[in-house]
């Protein structure tokens, strides 16, 4: 993988990690609200994880948030 993808996945997960935070949430609550493994969401949040669209989504739904959200610096 290149640096500038490693930056957007990173950047990625930086936000999930953050939104889940401002909702007092734990990874284990995102990961039950999302239908996901809890590991799984560790991996993103460190940007060790690429993610799909549809995992992508469902990110979105469990913290509130659009699509869009993830791609607005």
């Amino acid at each position: 993988m290149s640096e500038k993808e490693n930056k957007i996945l990173k950047a990625i997960g930086t936000k999930i990690a953050e939104r889940r935070k401002e909702l007092n949430m734990t990874q284990e609550d995102l990961a039950y609200s999302a239908d996901i493994d809890r590991t799984y969401v560790g991996y993103v949040e460190n940007g060790r994880q690429n993610v799909t669209i549809c995992m992508l989504y469902k990110f979105a739904c469990a913290l509130k948030m659009n699509l869009k959200d993830f791609f607005n610096d």
